[in-house]
């Protein structure tokens, strides 16, 4: 399992109800690897699990977050580290390898910090001991990685723009640089014009640094500038998997074929 930046066997990730009445099932039996600088995609509707795949693979499970999910079936590896049987020696690890963009990430920013500051977080947490002026050429440069101006780094989030602020957010994910990228619909409710930049710094930064990513979509032209394989997700289970052409060649599941149905409408 260590040979893969993420190796998922028969993967099953339960969600507890409150008070102890019952379990939702949100991903069933999945099989997957992503190796050493390669980008899996996945893609599907709404409840299919793709958010909880991103979180678990992130490391936010019933161990280390309050009402996480709970890895309830087979085996999930990250790095080389058992997700499922996570210690909190092997979180802090994880944190400070694994670069993680939730949704609308953009949107949790820190607002009574300057974007700086915000990209400089994980530095200062990763090493309390680091110089301002170190932290600062550190911050610039993964500003400068993004394409936005060094103006930004004064500037607090409300003063930019939906699309800036997303850039800000995936700066500072990747300040660590980080051997894996996690991004759920990183460029989700952003301009078409400024999705195609933001994708393309991000494939940019990729090839300069190697790191592999999983990267969640829900915009089927997304996952041809992004992914080096696709999977599909659907009630909780992969019904597709291959080179995107591929699996949008040959749809043999229903959903498989509205997807190739909806990118050749988009061609």
């Amino acid at each position: 399992m260590i040979d893969s930046a993420v190796c998922a066997r028969d993967l099953s990730v339960t969600y507890r109800c409150s008070h102890g009445t019952g379990a939702v099932e949100a991903v069933t039996g999945l099989n997957f690897d992503i190796a050493a600088g390669e980008t899996l995609t996945v893609v599907g509707d709404a409840g299919s699990g793709k958010s909880t795949l991103a979180r678990v693979i992130a490391g936010y499970t019933s161990k280390s977050v309050r009402r996480g999910a709970e890895i309830t079936g087979g085996a999930l590896a990250v790095l080389g580290i058992d997700v499922r049987r996570l210690r909190r020696r092997d979180d802090d690890e994880l944190a400070l390898r694994v670069g993680y963009v939730p949704q609308d990430a953009g949107t949790a920013l820190d607002a009574h910090l300057t974007c700086g500051e915000n990209v400089a977080l994980p530095l200062f947490q990763r090493d309390r001991s680091i110089s301002q002026a170190r932290a600062g050429g550190i911050v610039a440069e993964a500003i400068d990685a993004m394409h936005l101006s060094l103006a930004t780094i004064p500037k607090y989030p409300h003063e930019l723009s939906r699309g800036q602020r997303q850039r800000v957010a995936l700066a500072r994910a990747l300040v660590l640089e980080p051997e894996l990228l996690v991004a759920d619909e990183a460029t989700a409710g952003i301009d078409a014009t400024v999705r195609g930049t933001i994708l393309g710094h991000l494939a940019e930064v990729q090839r300069h640094r190697g790191f592999s990513v999983f990267a969640v979509s829900s915009e089927i032209g997304e996952v041809r500038r992004l992914a080096s394989r696709l999977a599909v997700l659907h009630r909780g289970t992969i019904v597709a998997m291959g080179t995107v052409d591929d699996v949008l060649a040959h749809p043999l599941h229903p959903y498989v074929h509205r997807l190739a149905e909806l990118s050749r409408l988009q061609a």
